[in-house]
């Protein structure tokens, strides 16, 4: 008996729908995460799938490396990645010129001024004259907050040091064969330099209540377009409590570190616990009003000191910047 050419058209119509709903499907439960090929965010996604908490939370999880963090930006902005790690500031900055993003905290690690230890560095005034490395170039956020740190101290840092602007590599070799007295680095790299007997001069984490912040605030978030988290609203969801169960195994297991030290490439142990315990000061507890009140009164700060290269066209902190519907507080196990 033949089929009838409607039947059979019937039948591959019905075909493709379903095809096309399983494609559909599988693309709600996916999400795609660009991070710097050798950042330290792939230690947390390191975990993540060893442990499959993404699987748990029935999340395709995939990995896009890319080179740089203006990659990483450029990988979002263009529809490559639906996750990345960056600033609230530069969320806000995007915001303002019309795009939609948002954040939710991801760490409060950040850098700090590290000094060798025969500088005869005791107080901020002994810098004058002196050489300085800062990473991430004139507007870089820890370099902005020393600088509005030393006016309150009677200290224009633009004219009373000489900054050397430069990778944060090429820093930390600069310190350890004496050619730079200090360096304003990265968490990492400065845990790194701990671990070699450098000394730890101020953080931001320090600098930030002597200008009227008083909470820690986490600069670094996972960002991502509101219009792709408002479709794939469970999917991120379960992603972000893919991380903070990582975060929670990261704070409670040392074993698990001995497991990830190939990945950080550390030669010694003293490094090893240098980046272990800087890594786990920065894991953010919670993150309210209050919080998002601190936030606002930094992001003044640094509009006054960096300017629109910094911030784009507005002095004020974009409202929506932060992604409320996901509490920190509520997975810390």
């Amino acid at each position: 008996m033949r089929t009838h050419p409607l039947s059979r058209f019937a039948s591959i119509a019905a075909a493709v729908v379903m095809l096309s709903a399983q494609a559909a499907t599988a693309s709600d439960h996916r999400v795609r995460v660009g991070v710097l090929k050798f950042g330290t965010v792939n230690w947390e996604l390191d975990v993540i799938a060893a442990h499959k908490f993404s699987e748990r939370e029935g999340i395709d999880l995939q990995v896009v490396e890319l080179g740089s963090k203006r990659a990483t930006s450029v990988a979002l902005q263009g529809g490559a990645a639906d996750v990345i790690v960056t600033d609230w500031i530069w969320v806000s900055r995007q915001r303002s010129e019309g795009r939609d993003y948002a954040f939710v905290p991801y760490s409060l690690a950040v850098g700090g001024l590290m000094v060798r230890p025969d500088a005869r560095l005791a107080e901020l005034a002994d810098l004058r004259g002196r050489k300085v490395g800062v990473a991430g170039g004139p507007v870089d956020k820890s370099w902005l907050l020393l600088q509005a740190y030393a006016k309150r101290e009677g200290m224009d840092l633009s004219e009373s040091v000489e900054p050397t602007f430069g990778a944060p590599p090429l820093l930390n070799e600069l310190i350890k064969r004496g050619d730079l007295p200090a360096v304003l680095n990265f968490w990492h790299y400065n845990a790194r330099l701990k671990a070699l007997g450098m000394q730890e001069f101020i953080t931001v984490g320090e600098i930030l209540p002597a200008l009227g912040v008083e909470r820690p605030i986490p600069l670094l978030g996972w960002v991502f377009d509101r219009a792709w988290a408002g479709e794939h609203r469970e999917a991120l969801h379960g992603f972000l409590r893919a991380s903070y169960a990582a975060k929670h195994l990261l704070l409670e297991s040392d074993e698990e570190w001995v497991r990830l030290e190939p990945r950080m490439k550390v030669s010694d142990q003293a490094t090893a616990t240098a980046l272990r315990d800087a890594w786990r000061a920065g894991v953010p507890r919670g993150f309210d009003a209050a919080d998002r009140e601190a936030a606002a009164r930094t992001f003044a700060i640094l509009a006054r000191e960096g300017g629109a290269e910094l911030v784009g066209s507005s002095d004020a902190l974009a409202p929506g910047t932060f992604w409320t519907d996901f509490d920190p507080a509520r997975w810390q196990r």
